[in-house]
């Protein structure tokens, strides 16, 4: 019975020290060429309610409920949605907002599990043409290194990312 606690205890161990040797902080970030000059794609991403031509996550729940918050645009926008397990629930807030070269987003997660990010664009002009960055990032709590070991947060986001940036793209160039 003692060499299978000894074990258990060792395994336990090893366990810990995997999960507390895991990145305190996490980020991912994902850049896009856009052919339009600044201010169109800054537009797209400071008015929240354009976010349902171009988010990843207006198309996995198209039932979603959404409620929008403070002014149309800018710092104080605010949108809660409430969908299936795809998208969660949740609220973001933009936080900071420097016209035409970023975005900060308060991102606040309630369902399927809770967690509190920064998201964060970038604009930088570029021989006629707008490289957009968009990151998020913040703390890895226990749950978080826990569940890292298992799945790849920087691919499984940066999918959306990907995709997202390109749904932006077709937007904005398609208003040219």
């Amino acid at each position: 019975m003692l060499p299978i606690l000894l074990a258990l205890l060792f395994i336990a161990i090893l366990i810990f020290i995997v999960i507390a040797g895991r990145p305190d902080e996490f980020r991912v970030t994902r850049t896009a060429t856009i052919s339009a000059p600044p201010e169109k794609v800054f537009a797209q991403v400071n008015d929240l309610r354009a976010w349902e031509a171009w988010s990843p996550w207006a198309k996995l729940d198209p039932n979603a409920k959404s409620i929008y918050e403070g002014p149309a645009s800018g710092v104080g926008a605010a949108m809660k949605w409430s969908g299936n397990g795809k998208v969660g629930e949740g609220k973001m807030t933009i936080i900071e907002n420097r016209p035409n070269e970023l975005i900060r987003i308060n991102l606040e997660f309630l369902r399927p599990f809770k967690a509190t990010n920064t998201a964060e664009f970038s604009f930088v002009p570029q021989a006629g043409q707008t490289v957009v960055s968009w990151s998020m990032f913040g703390k890895n709590n226990v749950g978080s290194k826990i569940f890292s070991l298992f799945m790849n947060c920087d691919d499984m986001v940066g999918k959306c990312f990907d995709q997202g940036l390109g749904n932006l793209k077709s937007v904005v160039e398609s208003k040219r």
